[in-house]
């Protein structure tokens, strides 16, 4: 199963061989096996790569599951025996992985120096999908689900949105506007895939006005330097001012309305976390609760 998934993930027997480290005709052997004992094809030639076959993506699709379970079983057996020294599998937006996670993590390993971590970074759906399909323990998310039939989580704390501005801006002086003030603005927003270009737009239509968007971009960082550059205005997380740059947009707050997002954590409904993940998600709401009672606004934490 572990060399058909991979063969599948590269399209190529070789190449495939080479990150399994065993021989070529291991493989080639091994997925004739597979294909004889199911009755079906699996790979056709195309070219020097194969093509994974209708009936190998439907295989694909249960095997991969299957893997992941028997993953999470070996962990949980390795953790059970010290919850201390496992793997934690954790997701996130990119807005939270610039200095919440990172510093989240350090403080947790200064308790727990064995623990280890598995980062994926992806938009909201996939990191929804990711805990779904078992790829993920636990995820950051922003916004929290009001409600899912397959996620459960809670709210770890709520972020202010601020405006960003060049500084050569006719608003860069003000310490707040309210948000109608740059309904004439060209916007750099977030691309479709990201919520915070959600939340935005809800705000500006709450304020009387749909955003005109001149650029879009997949990251903060990017979203940032734009603005500061001069190709527009927009809303970012407070977290995301944090770290300054040379390319450095001017901020003030936004108000009517005061514009925020909700950060959550979630996990698999109705399951079971493995050990280590679990201790990671107490330390995670016991610091929460801890650093801030009302959970509102980013700085307080750092």
């Amino acid at each position: 199963m572990q060399y058909f998934v991979k063969v599948a993930k590269k399209q190529h027997v070789t190449q495939a061989a080479e990150e399994l480290h065993v021989a070529q005709s291991a493989v080639s052997r091994q997925i004739n096996q597979l294909e004889q004992e199911l009755g079906v094809t699996l790979f056709v030639q195309k070219g020097r790569n194969l093509q994974i076959t209708p009936a190998g993506k439907m295989f694909l699709t249960r095997i991969e599951s299957v893997m992941n379970d028997l993953e999470r079983a070996v962990s949980e057996v390795q953790q059970f025996l010290d919850p201390t020294k496992g793997e934690v599998r954790i997701g996130f937006p990119h807005s939270l992985g610039i200095i919440l996670l990172p510093t989240l993590i350090a403080k947790f390993r200064e308790k727990y120096p064995e623990v280890k971590f598995r980062l994926k970074q992806g938009t909201y759906s996939h990191l929804i999908r990711d805990i779904v399909n078992g790829e993920l323990d636990l995820s950051f998310i922003s916004p929290l689900p009001d409600s899912s039939t397959y996620v459960e989580g809670e709210l770890l704390m709520t972020e202010e949105l601020y405006g960003i501005l060049p500084k050569e801006h006719k608003l860069a002086g003000e310490e707040s506007v309210p948000l109608k003030e740059l309904k004439d603005e060209s916007f750099v927003m977030f691309s479709d895939a990201y919520s915070l270009r959600t939340i935005v737009i809800a705000a500006c239509k709450s304020a009387g006005f749909i955003p005109v968007i001149g650029f879009e971009g997949e990251e903060t960082d990017t979203i940032r330097g734009l603005v500061a550059a001069g190709l527009g205005v927009s809303l970012i997380p407070e977290m995301a001012l944090m770290e300054t740059s040379q390319l450095q947009p001017v901020k003030l707050r936004i108000t009517d309305p005061v514009v925020t997002r909700t950060i959550g954590l979630i996990r698999r409904k109705n399951e079971k976390l493995p050990p280590v993940s679990d201790v990671f998600r107490r330390f995670l709401l016991d610091y929460f609760k801890t650093e801030s009672g009302s959970c509102y606004g980013a700085s307080r934490f750092f």
